[in-house]
């Protein structure tokens, strides 16, 4: 699979990476079998990016990881994890304390001295403008406590601000073909800066799949099923903050652009992974076939002409979301 530099650290990680919110919680029941043979099929893949937080499933998605690759010496997997969600997200909280608290667990679940790279997890604006979050993250630096760090957002506006940081490895932000904003002056700031980008939420909770009907369900435990307007955290994470039924009109004309061969899935990562400036597309997984899936696409961002389906992303962009999308994130 197509390796790129991973910002300024000398590593290198895969096109095509892996999102583990799902084997922590939120998405449905997944035993530490499947979420173990999730990881196996990734990694066997050529998947070399693992991104999880300290909070999906309160640790457990970590300590599944960590469990994995103490088992494969040699893996040349980079973890990339996240913090700042295990307290109320007030700037008061983001102190140096919490971070080496924080840091500290991760170390522990993940089982190594050194975290390969922590972002911090879609903080308040006021915490990636201030100059003591850097300054708390260069001290983990020095201290071997962290390898490098980045920053998770939800807004254009902070993955900006984040980019202006001269620390700063890589900005997280959500990018599909429902998600376009991050194209105007994101994408190209980060190129500018040397900064890598992780395209996440890249099938829009599923969305994109093209799986979804009108009578689908998830189960109660299910972020698309009790955050669907945003009432346990922001409204982008599930379904892009797309309407579940304007997405689904999305879907069916995007799916009529696909080339021969090609599924909406594939098509989707692919689009994501092709953009000037990403470095990585991180979805998620439940199962192995999901995972392998995935894995896949990193084929047809390589082998396939995408200018039709690119095409229609900008098209039924700008005529069904551009207006209820664009000013928001």
């Amino acid at each position: 699979m197509q390796q790129h530099p991973l910002g300024r650290t000398g590593r290198d990680v895969s096109v095509i990476g892996l999102g583990t919110w799902q084997l922590g919680a939120d998405w449905g029941d997944v035993s530490e079998d499947a979420a173990l043979d999730v990881l196996a099929a990734s990694a066997d893949a050529g998947v070399t990016l693992f991104d999880t937080a300290d909070v999906y499933g309160d640790g457990r998605s970590e300590t599944l990881i960590g469990r994995f690759l103490a088992a494969r010496p040699g893996h040349g997997i980079t973890v990339a994890t996240k913090m700042g969600r295990r307290l109320e997200q007030e700037p008061e909280n983001y102190t140096p304390d919490n971070f080496r608290a924080w840091t500290d667990r991760s170390r522990r679940n993940l089982g190594v001295d050194t975290l390969d790279l922590v972002q911090l997890h879609c903080p308040p604006s006021a915490v990636i403008d201030a100059d003591g979050t850097y300054d708390a993250l260069d001290d983990l630096v020095a201290a071997g406590s962290i390898a490098a760090y980045g920053v998770s957002v939800e807004t254009c506006t902070q993955a900006l601000a984040a980019i202006a940081r001269p620390g700063v490895t890589n900005v997280q932000i959500i990018l599909n073909p429902f998600r376009l904003k991050p194209l105007d002056e994101v994408l190209p700031a980060a190129v500018d800066a040397g900064v890598s980008i992780f395209a996440r939420v890249p099938l829009a909770s599923g969305l994109l799949s093209g799986k979804y009907t009108a009578s689908t369900t998830f189960a109660a435990d299910d972020h698309r099923t009790y955050n669907r307007h945003g009432e346990a955290f922001d409204q982008g994470e599930t379904f892009s903050g797309v309407e579940f039924e304007t997405g689904l009109q999305a879907v069916a004309e995007l799916s009529d652009a696909l080339p021969d061969g090609v599924n909406l899935p594939a098509a989707a990562l692919a689009w994501a992974a092709t953009r000037p400036g990403v470095t990585t597309v991180i979805p998620g997984a439940r199962n192995v076939a999901q995972a392998a899936a995935n894995a896949a696409a990193a084929e047809t961002a390589a082998g396939v002409d995408l200018s039709g389906f690119e095409a229609a992303v900008v098209e039924v962009y700008d005529r069904l979301l551009r207006e209820s999308i664009h000013p928001r994130w």
